[in-house]
């Protein structure tokens, strides 16, 4: 079990500090969030070979892991240029993480909620054509639902993947989002059980519990959500760590934490303690040193 850092309020540090920075505030290893210099949301990388070296330099020199890093491109648009130049920058991705030595690439479904059906079809095409990259480079997929993605609903996103039928494609459960998902992430957390890898953890407000947030003009189709420190939202976080205990999770826990860009050292040593808190009381199952 590996805890790590997603570094995104440190994104305007110069990439090569990021995992000292990462190593200060107490974690042992690191998920890389876009950037607009090395993997920027649905364009093409823009790492370069020395910048995928200095980073690789300045995590050994820091004693941290890149045990991920996230890529999010536009592989379940309908649109077949669309998706075409997505698919070009997934193979470039994967480029990169192999320079980097690192095993994951953490994703979101995308896709439009207004064509759910013409977007499954479309991201099964594009799982069919990298499969077999995927698979002969060893890299795992997390693919996770996002609000706004052609699939929000947890289990649902779980179906889709058990259809897959591969060991490099797994289901990555983004704790922020349970309200989106469902509402008991206990039970969804059970459901994807089989398939699960990834964990992000940051707090949120339940929407579904009266007006938690206003939106202006009433009734515009927005869907909000917070990524912020635990104990600061209301999931139930008691019941998400002793579900993970039973379940003997053996993955990957991320801190993704956005909302305190003006303390985001405060915000991440508070992270990190409250997770080994809760991993204190609720111990997981221990695959590597660096999750203690």
């Amino acid at each position: 079990m590996k805890v790590a850092l997603d570094p995104y309020v440190f994104r305007r540090l110069a990439l090569e500090q990021i995992p000292r920075v990462t190593a200060e505030v107490d974690f042992p290893c690191m998920e890389l969030s876009p950037r607009d210099d090395f993997l920027p949301l649905f364009r093409p990388p823009a790492a370069r070979k020395e910048q995928t070296e200095g980073l690789t330099h300045a995590l050994r020199e820091a004693g941290v892991e890149l045990v991920s890093m996230m890529a999010v491109y536009n592989w379940s648009s309908v649109d077949e240029t669309e998706r075409a130049a997505a698919l070009d920058c997934w193979r470039a991705a994967i480029e990169v993480a192999l320079r980097t030595d690192c095993p994951v690439i953490n994703t979101e479904f995308s896709g439009a909620p207004e064509d759910p059906v013409g977007s499954e079809a479309a991201f099964f095409c594009s799982i069919e054509a990298l499969a077999p990259l995927v698979e002969r480079s060893g890299i795992r997929i997390d693919i996770e639902p996002h609000p706004g993605d052609f699939v929000e609903d947890g289990n649902h996103a779980v179906d889709l993947i058990a259809r897959i039928g591969s060991r490099n494609f797994r289901y990555l459960y983004c704790a922020p989002h349970t309200f989106h998902m469902g509402e008991d992430a206990g039970a969804m957390l059970r459901y994807a059980a089989p398939y699960l890898e990834h964990v992000h953890l940051a707090d949120s407000l339940n929407f579904r519990k009266g007006l938690r947030y206003i939106v202006n003009p009433p009734g515009a189709q927005v869907r909000v959500h917070q990524h912020l420190n635990i104990g600061e939202g209301e999931i139930d976080w008691e019941a998400f760590f002793s579900t993970l205990s039973g379940m003997e999770f053996d993955g990957i826990l991320t801190s993704c934490v956005f909302a305190w860009e003006d303390r985001p050292e405060e915000s991440s040593r508070m992270m990190r303690r409250r997770i080994r808190e809760y991993l204190e009381r609720y111990p997981l199952r221990r695959g590597s040193e660096r999750g203690l």
